[in-house]
């Protein structure tokens, strides 16, 4: 007992907390409708909290967020840390459906909405089994107004939870069939970010901001800006312009991006007047990014752009390549995902659980002490994902002979056509490097002939003169007749998840409609 209070860890409300009492004069989060100081955050989570007890929330039971960008959304999701709830994020682009199997999988006691959603919040009250409570940020019908229970907070607040507790159950992208449940503690995710902290590129003047959901991806940003004493700013909604006007007039030092949300700066390039000087980091993630329009980038906007490769479960700290690492001579680097990040383990395994030859390609498996805890109520699921010591990510990647990690596709996107192995990247490489495709992705979809066939959904660049049968004969030359795609599809936008990945399970659902079999 004297040993586990020896070593007892922290939380991610006890970090913030402690920023809270350090920096209390301090600018701490700014959003479209709201400007807080670190004491008036510390307020607001007292205030935010009490309304939870009064509630007849407990230590340990599920809270539910659906919500766009605002400062409240950042100190709820703090209060909910602060007071030993675990937090479930819903994507506000997500059905009712989808939300209902979270609620009910996640086994929600209340959910907390912008009263934009107010009536999702009470539909899914009305089908949930646990689901009791629906507290909104501002006034809403048969909601409690947990914007006002905010205000009324006059004291600083105290940490309730334990580092063994479960901070968040992440729901997976739902890319390939239902959602997981991703489970993370208090000390999981404390490690991310502490190696966060520590290894990546943050601005000097201390002010970041997320053009991402803070519910989701960039909510990793706030933690280590808090532990800086900076400044976090939320952007309601991303257009290029809005993030120009937004950069120059609060001199922002640093954001988060999807790949996809650089193309459309790309597509929407910054005008001589617009002020950029004082944006130091771009950090990137969530899906590879095309090595040509990497390039275009740091001739647009500058080496101001750090990669960060993750997953849920392991959240974005596996590898990394630095601002100064992006060498726009070599293509074959900035195809990489960078090196491994330091404080955990990670290896290349074969289906036998053996690390592969140098140079060879196998699973990428991690271990350390950011890793999830498990699938929520999955045992057999979280068994083979954490079979044998390591994290199995699905991922197959490759070291190159200077030992930088190369991601080859994904384990679940193989493409098995007439007993041939492709991984759908293979192709993509090939075609989003031709002229005129502005986008590409690549699945398999079930073929009479083959088993399955290579398609392809194309964005063609405004104007270009792209032709299936071209695209085609240019793949064969490229790779051979095996990985040519068998249909091409043109369309007008790539499906996406809510964190900006391509959605393949709909593209599969796309593609194979057309196909037919």
């Amino acid at each position: 007992m004297v040993e586990e209070r020896l070593h007892r860890g922290g939380t991610l409300g006890s970090l913030v907390l402690r920023a809270c009492r350090r920096f209390r004069d301090a600018s701490a989060v700014v959003g479209p409708d709201l400007r807080l100081t670190y004491a008036q955050v510390s307020h607001r989570i007292s205030g935010m909290m009490q309304a939870f007890d009064e509630a007849g929330l407990v230590r340990g039971d599920g809270v539910a967020l659906l919500s766009s960008n605002s400062a409240d959304v950042v100190v709820a999701t703090c209060a909910v840390m602060a007071a030993g709830l675990r937090l479930t994020a819903l994507s506000p682009l997500g059905s009712e459906d989808d939300h209902l199997f979270c609620v009910e999988d996640a086994e929600i006691s209340a959910i907390i909405v912008d009263p934009r959603f107010n009536a999702r919040a009470q539909a899914l009250r009305s089908r949930a089994s646990k689901l009791r409570v629906v507290f909104a940020l501002g006034g809403a019908l048969d909601a409690i107004d947990l914007s006002a229970k905010a205000s009324a907070g006059r004291k600083m607040a105290d940490d309730r939870a334990q580092s063994n507790d479960i901070a968040m159950i992440a729901y997976t992208g739902g890319t390939t069939g239902r959602p997981k449940g991703v489970v993370h503690t208090h000390a999981s995710a404390l490690a991310a970010l502490h190696m966060a902290a520590s290894e990546w590129e943050w601005p000097t003047n201390g002010k970041v901001l997320a053009v991402t959901p803070v519910s989701h991806a960039a909510g990793i940003l706030a933690y280590p800006t808090f532990l800086r004493g900076g400044e976090f700013h939320v952007l309601g909604g991303f257009t290029a312009r809005s993030f120009y006007d937004y950069v120059a007039s609060a001199h922002i030092g640093a954001t988060f991006m999807a790949p996809t949300m650089i193309y459309r700066l790309l597509d929407d390039p910054p005008q001589a007047g617009d002020d950029l000087s004082t944006l130091e980091t771009i950090f990137y993630g969530a899906a590879p990014m095309d090595a040509d329009r990497m390039v275009e980038a740091i001739e647009c906007f500058g080496s101001i752009f750090m990669q960060l490769y993750g997953q849920t479960e392991a959240p974005t700290c596996i590898t990394y390549m630095r601002r100064f690492e992006h060498d726009v001579t070599r293509l074959d680097v900035l195809a990489s995902a960078g090196f491994p990040q330091a404080g955990l383990d990670l290896a290349l395994l074969d289906a036998e659980g053996t690390p592969v030859p140098a140079g060879g390609s196998g699973e990428v498996c991690v271990r350390g002490a950011f890793v999830m805890r498990g699938y929520w109520n999955r045992p057999a699921e979280t068994a083979d994902a954490l079979r044998g010591g390591w994290l199995h990510t699905g991922d197959v990647g490759r070291f190159d002979e200077e030992g930088r990690l190369h991601i080859v596709d994904r384990l679940k996107d193989l493409i098995i056509t007439g007993g041939f192995n492709i991984y759908p990247r293979e192709v993509e490489d090939v075609l989003s490097g031709i002229d005129g495709v502005q986008a590409c992705a690549v699945v398999g979809v079930p073929d009479a002939k083959w088993g399955e066939a290579v398609a392809a959904a194309i964005v063609a660049a405004p104007g270009a003169n792209l032709s299936a049968e071209s695209l085609i004969s240019l793949v064969k030359g490229a790779k051979g007749p095996i990985h040519a795609p068998k249909q091409i599809v043109f369309v007008d936008s790539l499906p996406l998840t809510p964190i900006g990945k391509i959605d393949k399970k709909a593209l599969r659902l796309l593609l194979g409609a057309d196909h037919g079999g």
